[in-house]
């Protein structure tokens, strides 16, 4: 594989769904905690760089909630604890972060996450969070039709099994960037 070139003045770091609520979740195959380190690596050297972090969590109310017909849902607490939407303590939003509230699983629709990037001048985002297959492949999906450059931190996001996990990584993630460890993300950000 081509050893990772970013360039920091068009980079800019999207971090899907550390939350309260999610982080707490078991996930495979890394645990939350070994995703949310690793993601808090990421913030801590994009923000030393001076490179912008966007900090994306879900924001719901029960009337704010999709009420789609399917035949498999997610079990959550209704209502929600009051601290179920807070970012974990370790990436803990500075005001130089932007911070994205979303209610569908990805960070574009419905959001100003793509205008935020634009006025950025960004064209390449790096992509962690929970969960694999849900937020950060939504996120993915509309960030390659939008045509930005994208860079997955693997080892820096996580879902409910492996299977899931690796099915977006190996599937979807390599047709549409470039998957990398955290750590040879953070070597090619200097």
């Amino acid at each position: 594989m081509p050893e990772l070139e970013i360039h920091n003045s068009t980079t800019a770091l999207v971090v899907i769904d550390l939350q309260k609520g999610i982080g707490g979740q078991p996930t495979k195959p890394y645990p939350a905690q070994d995703v949310i380190r690793n993601a808090a690596k990421l913030v801590k050297a994009f923000r030393k760089n001076g490179m912008p972090v966007f900090l994306v969590h879900v924001v719901t109310a029960p009337e704010t909630m999709l009420k789609v017909n399917s035949d498999m849902t997610f079990s959550r607490p209704m209502p929600p604890p009051p601290d179920w939407s807070e970012f974990v303590p370790e990436i803990t939003p500075i005001p130089s972060d932007v911070v994205i509230a979303k209610k569908q699983w990805g960070a574009f629709y419905g959001t100003d996450l793509e205008l935020q990037l634009r006025r950025r001048g960004m064209d390449t985002i790096v992509l962690c969070g929970i969960s694999t297959d849900f937020g950060v492949e939504s996120t993915a999906r509309f960030a390659y039709e939008y045509g930005f450059q994208q860079v997955f931190a693997e080892d820096a996001m996580s879902s409910m099994s492996a299977e899931q996990h690796n099915a977006a990584v190996n599937f979807i993630f390599r047709r549409m960037g470039k998957v990398r460890k955290t750590d040879e993300i953070l070597k090619a950000t200097g």
